[in-house]
């Protein structure tokens, strides 16, 4: 999974697991992103989805996982997280 938190050794990506659950969810192949499901469970994936921090998912891939995960209705999902700027 080392692939996705590329900026970071594997031993300082490992220190985050749930930044790397995030990198997976949103730009994980569907080899990764089932094996990251199996492991972790529906649970695990929705808890890193809402305490996700601004830009940690795109438009499409926070979509998907609100409506898969059932924590969202049709076209009820909430915004993607913002930065609030200080000033």
């Amino acid at each position: 999974m080392a692939k996705y938190i590329w900026w970071k050794s594997p031993a300082e990506a490992m220190e985050m697991p749930e930044k790397i659950v995030a990198q997976v969810m949103n730009i994980g192949d569907y080899k990764d992103v089932c094996s990251l499901a199996q492991e972790i469970g529906k649970e695990g994936l929705s808890e890193v989805i809402q305490q996700a921090e601004p830009g940690e998912f795109n438009e499409r891939s926070w979509h998907y996982w609100h409506y898969k995960l059932g924590l969202a209705q049709f076209e009820k999902v909430p915004p993607l997280p913002t930065r609030q700027l200080l000033g």
